[in-house]
């Protein structure tokens, strides 16, 4: 017989990205958070992609923006559902290379990770920044699959 193993979590790190799967995201690491009693941190990060061509440090004030706009909709969500959210925005060259890096300094025991239906020729699509994670991250991955009408 096996033993059910608990998970245990204290820290979460949600990536968002801006699409219909962020509010569904959050939500959920809001219900885990209160199943701990409120006793986990969330961590909301939004990552702005640099071109190569450009100084990692190049401001565009059209991305910033939309970018602020994300998280405080994330941290609207996050009062509504009575937790507190901590929220970031950064620049990187790649995304997934970002969300592990930010994932180990925070020390953070799992990363949620919202998806929503997405095709590529016909086919379902992960794209490239879930893969990466799953292949990369140092602690558990939680992908939360959105779902969608497919008509």
């Amino acid at each position: 017989m096996v033993e059910k193993e608990e998970i245990e979590f204290s820290k979460i790190l949600v990536p968002v990205a801006g699409t219909t799967a962020d509010e569904g995201a959050i939500e959920l690491a809001c219900k885990l958070s209160k199943s701990k009693k409120g006793m986990c941190e969330i961590y909301a990060i939004h990552v702005i992609p640099v071109e190569r061509s450009l100084p990692l440090d190049a401001e565009d004030t059209t991305k910033i923006d939309a970018a602020e706009n994300i998280l405080n909709s994330i941290e609207s969500i996050g009062q509504k559902q009575g937790c507190p959210i901590e929220t970031e925005m950064m620049q990187a060259r790649d995304i997934g290379p970002t969300i592990i890096e930010e994932a180990k300094k925070r020390a953070v025991d799992l990363i949620l990770m919202g998806i929503s239906y997405k095709q590529h020729f016909g086919l379902f699509c992960l794209g490239d920044v879930i893969p990466y994670v799953l292949e990369n991250a140092p602690c558990r991955v939680l992908i939360d699959h959105q779902l969608q009408s497919k008509l």
